[in-house]
């Protein structure tokens, strides 16, 4: 009696689905990654939503006071300035009892961007940019980007592939009314200022 052949996958049959398979993840590579990113933006946006309600109640408390070292940063002692904004704004929110000192680093925090110092006056990356608001900036004005976006009068530069945290993927803005957004890279130059009333100048300690 002739004996039936035990069923099972030929070598060539195996190298066969196991390329399928390889092209199949190769394909969906692309999405996942693009999904990855989105979800790592929503988390910066959020953090962003939560230094603009701490900003906001300093601001409101410098209003009720009359305490002129708190406040929105660019109505802060050297805020005015961009480059030397950000030390005045992370002090007072940090020292003013609006973030801990450990809830800052995570704000600031993001894909390949931690904070190499406890000091929220120099933290030494931060994954976000800080933009010299004032008082009686107008609510489109930008509050905070993403490190990989910075924004001028002129319009914003187009983030490089290699610029941290999200490269070319899109990047993050927040605004002092206190809506952001999640946008293309694409979606630069004066058209896009013009929308979102971009500030001139932003600080960014190195990301």
């Amino acid at each position: 009696m002739k004996r039936k052949r035990p069923l099972a996958f030929t070598l060539i049959e195996l190298l066969v689905v196991i390329s399928i398979i390889g092209i199949l993840a190769a394909l969906a590579l692309p999405a996942i990654t693009g999904a990855l990113a989105r979800g790592q933006m929503t988390q910066t946006l959020s953090n962003c939503k939560q230094l603009h309600l701490a900003t906001q109640q300093m601001a409101l408390d410098a209003t009720t006071t009359g305490d002129t070292n708190i406040g929105w940063p660019g109505d802060l002692a050297g805020g005015t300035n961009s480059s030397t904004a950000w030390a005045p704004w992370a002090t007072n929110l940090v020292d003013g009892g609006y973030l801990t000192t450990n809830d800052f680093r995570k704000l600031i925090s993001g894909p390949g961007v931690v904070p190499t110092s406890d000091n929220p006056a120099s933290p030494g990356k931060s994954a976000v940019i800080l933009y010299s608001v004032v008082e009686n900036s107008d609510g489109s004005t930008v509050f905070l980007s993403s490190a990989n976006f910075t924004n001028s009068i002129s319009g914003g530069v187009r983030p490089a592939a290699n610029a941290v945290p999200y490269g070319d993927k899109g990047f993050v803005v927040f605004r002092k009314a206190g809506d952001g957004a999640i946008l293309q890279a694409r979606q630069t130059g004066s058209s896009y200022t013009n929308i979102i009333g971009a500030y001139a100048g932003g600080f960014s300690v190195a990301p």
